[in-house]
């Protein structure tokens, strides 16, 4: 790793230290955490993910189970599914796998779950809640950016920043964290004329688009923060495959003050990120209910 790499691993390992103690004091509490993994037909490139999960859950002590629906089940069985696990007070946390199948919405069925029970925080009201500086439950990916950003130290208040994607579970919710943090923020996208122009004036880019080598080192002011959160799969002369993000790794570094390496950077902190979600769920289940119980008496 270059001494400019943000080390993604280890900034997720400190997030399941903290997140550990607090599933201690749950279950002291007697108020377990569960995580209930909602797959929806064949989908070998979550398998990976929730693989992952369960690793994660058992690392911290939340339990874990995954659930499998068939290819063909219908919008109107999958909303009881996620209805039954709403009621369940069992279940704390519900992540739902994607992809899903064409025949339903991901968007219908994140609106289903119970935002107290809503990890990826990516229910309408949670991506609503970031605009009022309610951070609890923030989308993973979006959030584990950020803690990135904080773990080099620079002051976000004030900073100009630039978003190279404007996804819903991404980009958006990064550009409304950032703001809730006093940053100056532009957002680019596919109808962007001249990226160059606004990445090369930031003190932090932010690139999620899923193309390799989009940002490269003459595209960033010298000193900056580059956050990569792409994902992509390259070959290279000889047939080997490997992951890279979306800068040119090689050209950025040269230039940036920090960056995320991919693997290495983002990856493991959005894992830890869920797993913090997940004991944060918990927390407010519990307090609402007490709160509900105290009504009563």
């Amino acid at each position: 790793m270059s001494e400019r790499d943000i080390n993604g691993r280890e900034v997720a390992r400190e997030i399941l230290s903290g997140v550990a103690s607090r599933v201690t004091d749950l279950k002291a509490a007697g108020w377990a955490p569960k995580l209930v993994s909602v797959s929806i037909g064949e989908n070998p490139a979550a398998e990976f993910y929730v693989r992952n999960q369960r690793r994660n859950c058992d690392r911290v002590g939340i339990e874990f189970e995954e659930r499998h629906y068939p290819t063909d089940i219908t919008a109107e069985e999958m909303h009881a599914a996620i209805w039954a696990l709403n009621v369940d007070p069992r279940v704390t946390g519900i992540i739902i796998q994607r992809p899903v199948p064409a025949h339903l919405s991901i968007k219908q069925l994140q609106a289903a779950v119970d935002p107290l029970k809503d990890v990826e925080g990516m229910h309408p009201a949670s991506i609503g809640n970031i605009v009022y500086r309610e951070l609890d439950l923030a989308p993973c990916t979006a959030m584990a950016s950020i803690e990135l950003l904080r773990h080099t130290g620079v002051r976000i208040e004030g900073m100009e920043a630039t978003i190279i994607g404007h996804s819903e579970i991404v980009g958006k919710p990064i550009a409304f964290l950032l703001m809730a943090e006093g940053a100056t923020v532009t957002v680019c996208h596919h109808m962007t004329r001249d990226v160059a122009v606004h990445s090369r004036r930031a003190d932090v880019v932010f690139v999620a688009v899923g193309k390799p080598n989009l940002l490269t080192g003459n595209m960033i002011k010298p000193g900056a923060v580059v956050i990569d959160i792409g994902i992509n799969q390259v070959e290279d002369e000889d047939g080997t495959a490997r992951v890279v993000g979306d800068c040119n790794y090689e050209s950025c570094v040269e230039v940036a003050g920090w960056i995320t390496p991919v693997p290495g950077g983002v990856g493991p902190v959005t894992a830890s990120i869920l797993m913090r979600n997940s004991v944060t769920a918990a927390e407010r289940q519990r307090e609402h209910y007490e709160t509900q119980l105290r009504r009563r008496l």
